[in-house]
C-alpha cells in the first residue's frame, strides 16, 4: 500500500546461488524516486557479483522465545528455512556473526563466542558504531510508514496474559525472556558470536569483509537499529541488504495505517528500499521461492498507473493504501517520467494475483508489453479504469515506433469493451443499475443514487456477448451507455471495467464501494 503503495513493485528476482567458486550473483531490488520530490518510487534490480569470503550474514535478534507470542511463533516459522541460508552460505565461505542481543551469558564457552571475543579490536571504529541509529538523514526524505509506539504486539489479549504467565513459570521475565537464539539455528564452531557493535565491526575489518548480508528480528526496530543493524553498516560504508523475506517486524494492525501485519512489513521493506539499503530474497542463496508465513494469505494487487489526465497516479495508491491493506499484498508499477512510453518494473506482474490498469495510449517495449499478454494469457483477472479502455492503443494510424508494441484489441478481447470516443466533457452522467444487475456482488452496499460521473460519458456500446452491464450511464438527449461491467476472457479471467475515474469520483463513498467491492470479487475474495 504500498502501500505507500502498499507494496509496490518488483523486479523479479533471479534465482543465483553461490556457485562453486565461493561467487554470490544476487539480485538487488531498491526504489527510486520518479523524479524530485514526486513521492513515487520506480522498484528496480541491479545484479551483483560478490565474494563470498568478502561477505558476512549478521543473524539479529532471532530470539528462543519473545514477549510477543506470535512474534514467537513467527520466529519458530522462520527459523528452519534461515538455517538452511545459513548453511548453504557457510559452505560457500560467507562468515555468519550471530548476534542474539543480551543472550552472551548462555554462550561464554562456546567457540564461536570466544572467536569474537579473540578478535583484535579495529583500530578504525567508526563514531558511534557501538550505539543505536535511529534515522539516517536520508530517512527524513519520506515519513516513517507504521505506528508502532505501542510496542508493536499483535497478539490476542486473551493469549498474550496467558504467554505471560506461562513465561512467568518458565522462569522468564514476561518483557524480556530471551536467554539465547532459537535452536533450530546452527552455530558453528567456526562462526562468530556477538552483540557488540564495535566487535561485530572488528570481525568484519579482519576478514576483510565489504558486504554484510542482515537478516531476522524484527525489521522496523532491531535490524534497522542496532549497532550491528542496516543503518550502521550503510552509514559506515558497507555493502548491506536486508533478505527481506526472512523478517518480521512488531506492528500490531490496531494502529495506523491499520493494515495487516503482514502488510505492516511489506511498509517497513518500503521504506527501506527507498532510503537505506536494498533487498535480496533468501531463493538467491537457497534456490526454491522466497519464504512466505503459512498465515499470509493475501492475494497480490499490482496497480499499474501511466495516464496524465485523471491523477490516478495519486487516487489509486490513496485508495489502496486507506481500502486494500489489511486483505491485499499491493504493488505499484508507474510509468516513467523520462520515457513516457515504459513501465520500469513491470516484471512484478510475474507474481500478480491481479493486475488494476489505469494506463492511456502508451506503445509500450515489447519485452514490457509481453508480460501483460502473458499475465491475460494465464487466465488472470484483471480491473480497468477509464482510459484503460485505449491504454496500449496509438491514436491516429501512425507507425508504431521499432521495438514498440500496440494492442488496440485490449479493449474488446480483454475489457469486452468498444470505445468509441467520448460526449462533452462539462456534463456530469447520472448512474443507474442495470436491469437484471441488482444482486451482483459487486454492487452490494454501493448506493447507486449516491453515484454520479463526473467526466464525460464514454461511448462504449456495444459491448461483447461475454459481458454482463452493470451500471449505465446517460446524459440529456443521448442514448445510455454501459458505465461498469464483468467480462470473462477467452482464458478464464474475470475482468471489471467502469469508465468511472474521475478524481472527484474517489471523493464519492458509492464509488470508493464499488471499486472495492469489484477488486474482491476479481481476486475470487468472497463478499463480507
Amino acid at each position: 500500500m504500498r502501500g505507500g503503495g502498499l507494496l509496490l513493485l518488483l523486479c523479479a528476482a533471479v534465482p543465483s546461488l553461490a556457485d562453486e567458486t565461493g561467487t554470490l550473483r544476487l539480485t538487488l531490488r531498491k526504489r527510486i524516486e520518479t523524479q524530485p520530490k514526486s513521492g513515487r518510487f520506480h522498484t528496480v534490480s541491479e545484479s551483483v557479483v560478490w565474494s563470498a569470503k568478502s561477505t558476512a550474514i549478521i543473524v539479529c535478534d532471532m530470539w528462543d522465545l519473545h514477549h510477543g507470542l506470535n512474534a514467537t511463533r513467527r520466529v519458530g516459522e522462520l527459523a528452519p528455512r534461515l538455517n538452511e541460508v545459513l548453511t548453504q552460505a557457510r559452505k560457500q565461505g560467507v562468515t555468519i556473526i550471530h548476534a542474539p542481543s543480551s543472550c552472551m551469558d548462555a554462550y561464554k564457552e562456546h567457540p564461536a563466542r570466544q572467536r569474537a571475543l579473540a578478535t583484535p579490536r579495529s583500530k578504525s571504529l567508526p563514531k558511534d558504531i557501538g550505539a543505536w541509529c535511529h534515522r539516517l538523514p536520508a530517512e527524513e526524505q519520506g515519513t516513517y510508514p507504521i505506528d508502532q509506539s505501542d510496542g508493536g504486539e499483535d497478539d490476542d489479549p486473551d493469549e498474550h496474559r496467558a504467554w505471560a504467565d506461562k513465561l512467568k513459570q518458565l522462569g522468564r521475565n514476561p518483557r524480556a525472556p530471551w536467554k539465547s537464539q532459537h535452536n533450530q539455528l546452527t552455530i558453528a564452531p567456526t562462526d562468530f558470536l556477538s552483540d557488540s557493535g564495535e566487535e561485530i565491526w572488528s570481525i568484519l575489518e579482519a576478514g576483510k569483509i565489504s558486504n554484510v548480508i542482515l537478516v531476522g528480528v524484527h525489521t522496523n526496530m532491531c535490524v534497522l537499529g542496532r549497532p550491528f543493524g542496516l543503518r550502521q553498516m550503510t552509514k559506515n560504508g558497507k555493502n548491506v541488504v536486508l533478505i527481506r523475506d526472512l523478517t518480521d517486524t512488531m506492528y500490531n494492525p490496531a494502529r495506523a495505517p491499520y493494515v495487516s501485519h503482514f502488510t505492516g512489513t511489506d511498509l517497513i521493506v518500503e521504506h527501506i528500499e527507498k532510503y537505506v539499503c536494498p533487498t535480496i530474497t533468501s531463493d538467491q542463496l537457497i534456490g526454491g521461492k522466497p519464504f512466505r508465513f503459512a498465515a499470509d494469505h493475501r492475494p497480490h494487487v499490482v496497480l499499474i498507473l501511466a495516464e496524465d489526465e485523471y491523477q490516478t497516479e495519486r487516487t489509486l495508491p490513496a485508495f489502496a493504501r486507506a481500502h486494500l491493506g489489511k486483505e491485499f499484498r499491493v504493488s505499484e508499477v508507474f510509468g516513467d517520467e523520462q520515457q513516457r512510453d515504459s513501465l520500469p518494473g513491470l516484471e512484478v506482474l510475474e507474481q500478480a494475483d491481479l493486475v488494476v490498469v489505469s494506463v492511456r495510449r502508451r506503445l509500450l517495449p515489447k519485452e514490457q508489453l509481453a508480460l501483460l499478454r502473458q499475465y491475460v494469457a494465464r487466465g488472470k483477472p484483471l480491473v480497468g479504469l477509464r482510459t484503460a479502455s485505449h491504454a496500449f492503443s496509438p491514436r491516429g494510424k501512425a507507425p508504431i515506433p521499432e521495438g514498440r508494441d500496440s494492442w488496440p484489441e485490449f479493449d474488446r478481447d480483454v475489457l469486452g469493451g468498444n470505445y468509441r470516443g467520448h460526449h462533452s466533457n462539462k456534463i456530469k452522467t447520472t448512474i443507474q443499475i442495470a436491469k437484471g444487475a441488482e444482486k451482483h456482488p459487486i454492487l452490494h452496499g454501493v448506493n447507486v443514487e449516491q453515484l454520479q460521473g463526473f467526466s464525460s460519458l464514454y461511448r462504449t456500446s456495444p459491448l461483447v456477448s461475454s459481458t454482463t452491464t452493470l451500471l449505465l450511464g446517460t446524459i440529456p438527449e443521448q442514448s445510455p451507455e454501459p458505465v461498469a461491467w464483468v467480462n470473462l476472457t477467452a482464458t478464464g479471467g474475470r475482468v471489471f471495467y467502469t469508465s468511472l475515474g474521475h478524481p472527484d469520483d474517489f471523493q464519492q463513498p458509492a464509488f470508493v464501494q464499488l471499486l472495492h467491492n469489484a477488486v474482491r470479487w476479481a481476486s475470487g475474495l468472497s463478499q463480507r
